[in-house]
C-alpha cells in the first residue's frame, strides 16, 4: 500500500441530514442515496471533476461508492480513479466508507474474462483490489450468469469473504426464483449475503414482474437500484426536445432518441405535472418514489457535476405518497 499524500477534511455535519437504511435484515446501513461510478469516473472525465463530485457526496453523508470491474471508459479506469481518490483524500476515512464492486460481465478477452466461473470471479476481485488500492471491498457482487452452476458461483463468493477480501456479498440482475436458490446455497455456507442490485424506476418495473422485489423482501435481503431516472428520461431534460449537451446527443450507448416517442414524452410531461403538484422536480419525485415503501434500501445515482448530487439528495425531503398519487403514477407510466 502506498503512503497517503493529502489530507481531506470533510464537513463535520455530513451525517446530519442523510437517511441511512439497513440492507435487508443485516446490520449494515446504506445511505438512501448512493454514488455510482458507472458513467462519469472513467478516463474521459477530468480528475478535478471527479474529486469535486466525491467531496460533495461525502460532505452530504453519501458514504457508499459503487463500482464494477469494467466501469470506464476504459474498463477498469473507474476503479483506478476511485483508488487514486481514496488514496489521496480518504485515507483517514476508510472505515466511514462502503466500497462495492462487481464482476460477471466481460472484462478481458478469452474464456476466463466474464460470466460466473470461480476462476473469473476471484481473479477479477484481486484485480479490482489492486486498482482500488484496497485490502478489501465492503460488498462484492456477481452479475447473474445462467451458464455457470449456482453452486460454483456462490462458492466463489464464499471464498471472497473467507479470504477477507470482501465483508459482504451481493447479487446483481438476478430474478426472484434464482435469488431464492442462491440464498439457500449461501445460507448453508453461512455467507453474509445482504443485498441485490437491480435496475428499477417508474418506467421499468421488471423487479416487480420477475418477483425479485417481493422475494428479496421476504428473505430479508436488501435492494439497491440503478438507473432510477431512466438515463435522464425521468427528469426535465427532455420535456422540450433533445438538448445539445444531453446524453442522447453525445452518447447513444444507453439511451437513444428513438426512446422519446410521442407517448413517452406525454408520460414524462404528465409525471412532471404531478411532481410540480408535490413541490418537487420530476427527478426528485422519481427518486422519492423508489424509497416510499421501505423496500429499497438505497438508490444509486450518477453525477457529472456536484450540483446534480445536491439536487438528488433533495428527494429525501419528501418520500411519502398518498394512495391517489401512487395510483396516478401507475396510470401514467404502466
Amino acid at each position: 500500500m502506498l503512503e497517503p499524500t493529502t489530507v481531506y477534511t470533510p464537513s463535520p455535519n455530513r451525517y446530519d441530514s442523510m437517511t441511512y437504511n439497513h440492507a435487508g435484515e443485516s446490520g449494515l446501513k446504506l445511505p438512501a442515496i448512493s454514488l455510482g461510478f458507472w458513467h462519469n469516473f472513467g478516463d474521459t472525465t477530468p480528475y478535478d471533476t471527479m474529486r469535486r463530485i466525491v467531496f460533495t457526496a461525502f460532505d452530504n453523508g453519501i458514504t457508499h461508492f459503487d463500482l464494477a470491474n469494467n466501469y470506464g471508459p476504459e474498463p477498469g479506469s473507474a476503479e483506478k480513479n476511485c483508488g487514486r481518490l481514496l488514496h489521496e483524500y480518504f485515507h483517514h476515512h476508510r472505515d466511514e466508507l462502503i466500497i462495492s464492486t462487481k464482476a460477471g460481465y466481460e472484462m478481458w478477452t478469452g474464456p476466463y474474462g466474464d460470466l460466473g466461473s470461480r476462476k473469473y470471479l476471484l481473479a477479477s476481485l484481486d484485480q479490482s483490489l489492486k486498482r482500488l488500492n484496497l485490502d478489501y471491498v465492503d460488498i462484492f457482487y456477481h452479475h447473474m450468469d445462467p451458464s455457470t452452476p449456482l453452486e460454483e458461483t456462490m462458492g466463489a463468493l464464499a471464498t471472497a469473504v473467507s479470504s477477507g477480501k470482501a465483508l459482504y456479498v451481493g447479487l446483481s440482475n438476478y430474478d426472484g426464483p434464482t435469488l431464492e436458490k442462491a440464498t439457500a446455497i449461501l445460507d448453508e455456507m453461512h455467507v453474509p449475503f445482504i443485498i441485490n442490485q437491480n435496475r428499477y424506476n417508474i418506467f421499468d418495473r421488471t423487479v416487480e414482474r420477475n418477483g425479485l422485489k417481493e422475494t428479496a423482501h421476504r428473505l430479508g435481503k436488501g435492494l439497491i437500484t440503478f438507473s432510477p431516472l431512466a438515463q435522464g428520461l425521468l427528469t426535465n431534460r427532455y420535456l422540450n426536445g433533445v438538448p445539445a449537451d444531453s446524453r442522447i446527443a453525445h452518447d447513444g450507448r444507453f439511451l437513444q432518441q428513438s426512446a422519446l416517442t410521442p407517448e413517452r414524452l406525454q408520460q414524462i410531461r404528465d409525471l412532471n405535472d404531478l411532481a410540480a403538484e408535490r413541490g418537487q422536480t420530476l427527478a426528485e419525485m422519481s427518486l422519492a418514489w423508489l424509497l416510499h415503501d421501505g423496500m429499497v434500501a438505497s438508490v444509486l445515482v450518477g453525477a457529472s457535476r456536484p450540483q446534480q448530487l445536491i439536487d438528488n439528495i433533495g428527494a429525501l425531503r419528501n418520500t411519502s405518497f398518498s394512495d391517489d398519487e401512487l395510483r396516478r403514477i401507475d396510470k401514467i407510466s404502466l
